[in-house]
């Protein structure tokens, strides 16, 4: 089983479509604005139709921080995380926290409507969770990974990504 998409309701619409277009590389692949709703269904990946949604409906009054706890955008690899890391520097994004957990790089922001959301990609290895360290993404990806791997071996729990992944298909196995 693996996560298909993630649907928030929104107070403004048009921007936050605008935010993750222009600064996450979204596409929108539907769109609905009728007297009764407005709907965006939007994706990076030509293969699923949508990996977001954004419907408006979202009340100016709630006083917690966005409708859902995480949105989570894997990447490629580092040097796509970086990429995004840099467009978002340069957006309306909010309160950039670059860390690796050791098993990923990421980047943790809040978008224009204050929620919660990650652009991460794997790394090859697997350390025991929860873990977060602070990294800089404007390193080069060499000294970054360099560093990273330097870090996570001292780690409690450390192993290849690979042998961790084993592990885990064995469990799921026993059913």
């Amino acid at each position: 089983m693996q996560l298909n998409h993630i649907g928030i309701f929104v107070q403004d619409f048009d921007r936050m479509i605008e935010f993750y277009r222009n600064t996450l590389g979204f596409v929108v692949t539907d769109i609905e604005r009728s007297a009764e709703r407005h709907i965006a269904f939007l994706t990076t990946d030509p293969k699923i139709h949508h990996q977001l949604v954004l419907v408006k409906g979202r009340t100016a009054d709630v006083t917690s921080r966005g409708f859902v706890n995480q949105i989570a955008f894997a990447v490629d690899d580092l040097l796509a995380l970086q990429s995004a890391y840099a467009r978002l520097v340069k957006s309306e994004a909010k309160e950039l926290d670059p860390i690796t957990h050791g098993t990923t790089w990421s980047v943790y922001f809040r978008d224009p409507e204050d929620n919660r959301a990650e652009v991460y990609c794997d790394t090859p290895w697997y350390i025991t969770q929860p873990h977060r360290t602070p990294i800089d993404l404007t390193k080069p990806e060499d000294v970054l990974f360099a560093e990273t791997e330097a870090h996570v071996r001292s780690q409690p729990g450390f192993k290849l990504r690979k042998q961790f992944d084993a592990e885990v298909e064995q469990l799921l196995s026993r059913g």
